[in-house]
């Protein structure tokens, strides 16, 4: 995993940084020209101008070609070849050393601005290309030792009644140099990690989609194995049904093979729709329901149970939501059934629905123990229950949280020691559910 996003890290580095290479050039292309031109006519240093202009200009010209690159692989997702971006960080150490060469070759200060490609070579190049450049800017500091022209004023022991001018650009050429590395450097360093996060979120909802494949089919097998159990059980309840009607008349068996039998049935019903759409109910369109159809729903799933307290506003309450119902009102079944087996008999259960900034919130609250801040991370994960062995498979949470997310919502859970466990299902509204009030 790890050689893989190394690979796909180098692969989209130069597509990433090549805009901000663009804006790098036009920068040292005008910082170039606007030193040349503060130095003749500022500090009276007599300078090429015309020759000085050109290694500027190539830089100029040759970025407004590299700006159309970047803007197609900005608009196109293409891949920018880091070749591409090699040879436009030679080009500009050619520049740079033609520069230097006209204005006083190895006594300029300014010959710290080749560390400023090599720096971020190493940061978007494949280490083969770093060290090719390396080699050249090497090479080209070397000839300037030969070939240049000189400028007494930044000679070494050039004496001046003020400051040494050397030493000032020095300090200057430093400045610049630390400024365009630590400015654009960085920019791409923050760039490049946040496309390493963004593939590791993308890693990660594969995963989740993985185990969730996984989940529908092994809830599509055990509809299909549990079938002939369940229609053995239904024979052998109807036979004892007739054998206490008939035969014994005890109606307190009849009655108990009567209730097996509805149990049976009602197992063969959700059996049906998991062998139909596995671990998710994915074949269930939406369609437009009330939230106050879908709370009560829930609560004549919980018959008799009076310390099921639900909290809906008025305007919430005639609130269309488009979505799968079936799915909504099974999730909302599970949290809140989740909730009454953490919290202490008799103790208050608060369902309690709100619309904000466009989604709706179904936050269910219990008063458990609450959930411990280790096993709090892991909650929504498949199998993973907090739940005493026997009593869960810690499939409800993940179900729900992986139905949130289908719908472009989301499924928090908050909890304190000792007061409960909060667990907020939020389903956003589109344009067209927000305008339906009843």
């Amino acid at each position: 995993m790890l050689d893989s996003m190394t690979s796909q890290r180098l692969t989209a580095a130069p597509r990433i940084a090549l805009p901000w290479i663009v804006r790098l050039r036009y920068c040292v292309a005008a910082g170039q020209m606007m030193t040349a031109l503060v130095v003749k006519f500022v500090l009276g240093i007599d300078l090429p101008l015309v020759l000085i202009a050109i290694p500027p200009g190539l830089v100029a010209l040759s970025n407004y070609l590299l700006s159309e690159r970047a803007r197609q692989a900005e608009t196109s997702g293409d891949i920018a070849d880091s070749t591409l971006v090699a040879a436009v960080f030679v080009l500009d150490t050619l520049c740079l050393t033609a520069l230097l060469m006209l204005t006083g070759g190895p006594n300029n200060p300014f010959t710290l601005l080749y560390l400023v490609h090599i720096t971020l070579s190493a940061t978007i190049l494949t280490q083969r290309q770093t060290w090719a450049l390396g080699v050249l800017a090497c090479f080209c500091f070397a000839s300037l030792f030969w070939l240049y022209r000189p400028i007494p004023q930044l000679e070494m022991h050039h004496r001046s009644d003020g400051a040494n001018l050397h030493l000032m650009g020095m300090w200057l050429g430093f400045a610049v140099a630390t400024l365009l590395v630590t400015m654009f450097s960085g920019k791409i360093s923050e760039l490049l990690h946040q496309h390493e996060e963004s593939l590791l979120f993308m890693q990660e909802q594969l995963a989740k989609k993985d185990r969730l494949a996984a989940l529908v089919t092994l809830a599509a097998g055990a509809a299909h194995e549990l079938n002939t159990p369940l229609g053995t059980i239904a024979v052998a309840a109807k036979e004892l049904e007739n054998y206490a009607t008939n035969t014994v008349r005890d109606s307190a068996v009849a009655e108990d093979s009567r209730l097996i039998r509805a149990e049976v049935d009602r197992c063969c019903e959700i059996l049906r729709r998991m062998s139909e759409h596995g671990a998710e109910p994915a074949g269930e369109a939406p369609e437009d329901t009330l939230i106050s159809t879908l709370v009560e729903v829930v609560k004549r799933s919980f018959p008799g149970s009076e310390t099921l307290r639900i909290g809906v506003s008025k305007e919430t309450a005639g609130l269309l939501l488009r979505v799968p119902k079936h799915a909504v009102q099974q999730a909302l079944i599970a949290l809140v059934k989740n909730a009454f087996e953490a919290s202490p008999a008799s103790s208050p259960i608060l369902l309690d629905v709100k619309q904000q900034s466009g989604s709706v919130y179904f936050e269910v609250r219990d008063r458990g123990i609450g959930i411990r801040e280790d096993d709090l991370r892991h909650v929504g994960e498949p199998f993973f229950t907090t739940k005493e062995p026997g009593r869960g498979m810690g499939l409800g949470v993940f179900l729900v949280r992986t139905l949130a997310n289908r719908l472009g919502g989301n499924l928090t859970v908050s909890s304190s020691p000792n007061q409960g466990t909060s667990a907020t299902l939020q389903l956003p509204l589109t344009d067209s559910t927000k305008r339906v009030l009843i």
